[in-house]
């Protein structure tokens, strides 16, 4: 039909309300009968096309009560079952010697140094030749990860496959740690990493000198900086992934190397002088052979110059047995003393000088402690310092969010937080601290001396 036979027909047609206009409350009702109209076609044409959202797939599955032992042997075959196939998986010693033969034999020149490259589609080449398991570290994002200032567009071939052993470590690492997680729920607690500890050490030739009488407390000081550091709820059990995402572990299998260096050995809190350091510590502060640590033998602990106000708090707030610390308490008290630039260790000093349990240190707190300070000094014949003057310092230091409050994170945010807990805790630390220029003048004339020699 002719458009124009249309609009004749349109202006000919009578209208029924020529100066009638809708009201708004019209409007407005129309309005929603429409969006009723088509929600519910909308909503019964999903509820046709999706049946399965009737019904809410399973998502928990509870593990087997004590008394349910043919369900705990079930779920501990098919876990083992599960961790033996995945063991399967990782490419075995003669596959890394043949994947290293391949890449060396398809390295693009030329070289960085002694430093052998390939470009990607010698890559690619590479990872179709290698077999299926290893497929997955043939791919651009790894490549791409890797790829860095080559103007050839290349990557290093010991970088490459460096990652490569280090995740096949990692995965290994993992599924041996699973195997000592009873609850399958890949978290290991206290018992659980005592007992891969325990069976670990006839495999760390840097551990063969220690006797089997010590093994216990040798187990005991490395499963507490595991729990010290990544348990800081004490919750009494550690994610898998947390262990293998830190550097203790490293730390630990690195007593593998029989020509560990004795530098490296005194760094490392999972070496044997380590040990003994803290285990012989800790026999030599208890004076009266009764196993166990009370405040007065507790305070000749380092230089001796901690105060009896912040010891205190430290039998208040930590497990004690009839007012006595025992050697697990006491490795959580020297492993925080020992690394108070760590998070972990500032929680576990910042909640003893919290004596009001505020959630932050004010002024009284500062007080409080530092008042123990003034008191030492004075016993030792020095003039007491203000504390006006350190307040303001701490707080100048720390730059807390409340210029009247100093909470945690402010602490652990002003990168501070030792120089701070040792001022308000240790005598010798602040003399330390309030003769730092002096010290650092001495130890400049020392050396200037030296050179002249």
């Amino acid at each position: 039909m002719d458009w124009k036979e249309i609009l004749r027909r349109r202006l000919a047609t009578p209208s029924t309300s020529p100066h009638k206009k809708k009201s708004e409350q019209e409007l407005k009702d129309e309005e929603m009968d429409l969006f009723t109209k088509y929600y519910s076609e909308w909503k019964g044409g999903r509820k046709n096309t999706n049946e399965f959202y009737k019904t809410i797939p399973r998502f928990y599955y509870r593990l087997p009560a004590e008394d349910e032992v043919l369900l705990q042997k079930l779920r501990e075959e098919s876990r083992a079952v599960f961790l033996q196939r995945k063991s399967r998986e990782l490419l075995d010693n003669e596959e890394l010697q043949n994947l290293w033969f391949l890449l060396d034999k398809h390295q693009t020149p030329p070289m960085i140094g002694e430093e052998a490259m390939i470009n990607y589609e010698n890559f690619l080449k590479v990872g179709e030749k290698a077999g299926p398991k290893c497929k997955q570290f043939f791919t651009a994002k790894v490549f791409a990860k890797l790829l860095h200032t080559d103007s050839y567009g290349r990557i290093s071939i010991m970088q490459f496959f460096n990652y490569v052993m280090r995740k096949v470590w990692l995965h290994q690492t993992r599924i041996g740690l699973s195997l000592y997680d009873v609850a399958g729920q890949g978290y290991l607690r206290e018992s659980d990493l005592e007992n891969y500890i325990l069976e670990l050490i006839p495999t760390l030739p840097q551990l063969d000198g220690l006797e089997k009488s010590f093994y216990s407390f040798y187990v005991c000081t490395a499963v507490r900086k595991f729990f010290f550091f990544l348990d800081p709820l004490r919750t009494g059990k550690i994610k898998i992934q947390d262990i293998l995402a830190c550097s203790f572990l490293d730390d630990l299998l690195e007593l593998r190397d029989e020509e560990l260096s004795k530098e490296s050995q005194e760094t490392n809190w999972f070496s044997a002088p380590s040990a003994l350091r803290v285990y012989g510590q800790y026999l030599n502060l208890d004076k009266d052979h009764n196993g166990m640590l009370s405040k007065e033998e507790l305070s000749r602990y380092g230089t001796a110059t901690m105060t009896n106000v912040f010891l205190d708090r430290v039998f208040q707030e930590c497990l004690t047995y009839d007012g006595e610390m025992d050697y697990k308490t006491y490795l959580d008290f020297v492993l925080a003393l020992e690394n108070r630039k760590e998070p972990a260790a500032l929680q576990y000093i910042f909640k003893l000088l919290d004596i009001e349990n505020k959630g932050y240190l004010n002024v009284f707190s500062l007080n409080y402690f530092f008042r123990a300070i003034q008191e030492l000094m004075k016993i030792h014949g020095q003039d007491p310092v203000s504390f006006q003057d350190v307040k303001d310092e701490i707080f100048d230091m720390v730059k807390p969010k409340d210029p009247l409050k100093i909470s945690l994170q402010d602490l652990i945010n002003s990168n501070q937080g030792d120089t701070v807990t040792t001022i308000l805790i240790d005598l010798n630390g602040f003399w330390t601290y309030e003769n730092r220029e002096a010290l650092v003048a001495n130890d400049n004339e020392n050396s200037t001396d030296l050179d002249d020699t």
